[in-house]
């Protein structure tokens, strides 16, 4: 009987998004993974799970870390759209969510928003994108 269930370890979609949005919270506000975790009665280990869609939160503690992070539940899904319903066998996850979730993704987005000149905006884009075509031209064919 076992064999007949088809077990999917990838984390859901939505699971993911939450994770994300507990982590952006929780930077924006300077709460290391241990004060959250004291504030809601759990490990800084729990919290590194829940974030990285691990494992799923529940409805109580959700409710608990929207109050701890000052915040509403809803914050939680904000942004999440039809495509974090996508189809087995599709892509589980926007790359964007992959980007932030690493420390450089997650600093460069807090930080990006901060330059308020466009113009530098646009030119550090225009650099990033150079510099990823230059990857994509020194990558082996496969």
């Amino acid at each position: 009987m076992a064999k007949d269930l088809d077990v999917d370890r990838t984390p859901n979609p939505v699971d993911l998004h939450v994770g994300l949005r507990i982590r952006l919270r929780r930077k924006e506000l300077g709460v290391s993974q241990e004060k959250l975790a004291d504030a809601i009665g759990l490990t800084f280990q729990q919290i590194q799970k829940y974030e990285r869609a691990a494992n799923r939160v529940s409805a109580s503690k959700l409710w608990e870390m929207a109050r701890a992070l000052d915040t509403t539940i809803g914050y939680f899904f904000e942004g999440l759209g039809d495509a974090a319903l996508s189809a087995p066998g599709e892509p589980q996850a926007p790359p964007a969510h992959a980007f932030l979730l690493t420390p450089e993704g997650l600093e460069l987005a807090a930080a990006f928003p901060k330059i308020r000149r466009s113009r530098v905006r646009r030119r550090i884009l225009d650099l990033v994108r150079t510099m990823t075509e230059d990857e994509d031209d020194a990558a082996p064919a496969e």
